[in-house]
């Protein structure tokens, strides 16, 4: 868990972190922090891929050879543009002939795929810049196997602090803060009342967002759905509300500036996604599942208007005895927003 929180950082920063495997060895490099100089000290090494998601890969027309991960072999005239081009969609329309990609196939994808995987668990664009390394990789940087990358997400989560806060829904309120041991976000439990244990807890599930919670965006439905949410629970009396840093769907507040940008654009909210080379939805609910089993609850009434989130909770082994519809905040603004997650994302609304 250390090393994975240092290599999550250092790619951050623009740091290689090495990656071992079965496929041997390799430096990588996030495609969106890189430099200049840092391209040139990797390609000294040998010959470099850009690994891609397929969903990234798809807008380019690159070939995936290996199902979710497309290897495209770096050019050799191509310099830090043409990687960061590729990498990052914002430039799609403006230089829309970056190709031909020429992308490899055969042997091993695994250290790819965890470069991939890091690059998203830092809240980058996943992509990679990935060199093989043979015998001793250099002194100095964060190493990991790739079955240590698959812990991302999963790490315990111990409660630090907690404080009585009275709330506009209910004076009754308590703030209790989780802490990953992995370094990773802190999310909340705000409790109202004191809902029973043993009964089915009302209970919401709400992602971070900074645009709709905090400076009141009209692009999306979540200040409303918050507010909405803490009101009901308040006049029930009794509930939980996990407020869980999950920005953008589990992308980042950088990443969904950049898919506003695309939709800006004219792509809906699930088609910027893939141009970025993500998942309709990155987010990892066992982080609310593990909150309110630690909490002391098996059962959920769950506010949502998302059958796959009822899903991912049944799946996390919660019963969710009923969900509790939350309509509200649709606006001249985000009703393409919200018909695409009706028709795309199969909520609710």
């Amino acid at each position: 868990m250390e090393r994975l929180a240092r290599a999550r950082s250092d790619l951050r920063m623009g740091l290689p972190v090495v990656l071992r495997g079965e496929g041997g060895a390799a430096l990588a490099l996030a495609a969106e922090s890189a430099t200049a100089a840092r391209l040139a000290d990797l390609r000294a090494l040998g010959p470099v891929d850009v690994a891609l998601t397929e969903r990234r890969a798809a807008t380019l027309k690159a070939r995936a050879y290996d199902g979710d991960v497309a290897r495209v072999a770096l050019p050799a005239d191509a310099g830090l543009a043409w990687v960061q081009a590729t990498a990052d969609p914002s430039a799609d329309l403006d230089w829309p002939m970056k190709g031909p990609y020429i992308a490899r196939r055969g042997g091993s994808a695994a250290l790819h795929r965890a470069a991939i995987a890091l690059c998203k668990q830092a809240h980058l664009l996943p992509a990679a810049l990935v060199v093989p390394v043979a015998g001793a990789a250099p002194e100095g940087l964060t190493a990991l196997e790739v079955g240590e990358v698959a812990l991302g997400g999963s790490a315990e989560l111990q409660e630090i602090a907690a404080a009585r806060v009275p709330l506009r829904a209910s004076e009754a309120g308590k703030v209790r803060v989780f802490r990953p041991l992995d370094g990773a976000e802190e999310h909340y439990a705000v409790e109202i009342g004191a809902p029973d244990r043993a009964a089915p807890v009302l209970c919401r599930l709400h992602s971070a967002c900074f645009t709709g919670d905090l400076i009141g965006s009209l692009k999306c439905d979540c200040g409303a759905q918050l507010d909405a949410a803490l009101a009901q629970i308040g006049a029930a009396g009794a509930g939980v509300l996990l407020y869980l840093n999950q920005e953008g769907r589990g992308i980042g507040l950088a990443n969904k500036m950049r898919a506003y940008a695309l939709q800006d654009q004219g792509f809906d909210t699930v088609e910027a996604n893939h141009r970025l080379g993500f998942e309709d939805d990155e987010r990892d609910f066992r982080i609310g599942a593990n909150i309110l089993k630690e909490l002391g609850f098996s059962r959920v009434r769950l506010m949502t208007n998302n059958p796959r989130k009822v899903a991912m909770m049944q799946g996390c082994g919660l019963e969710v005895v009923e969900r509790v519809p939350l309509r509200v905040g649709r606006t001249p603004f985000n009703s393409r927003y919200l018909d695409t997650k009706a028709a795309k994302s199969g909520h609710l609304l």
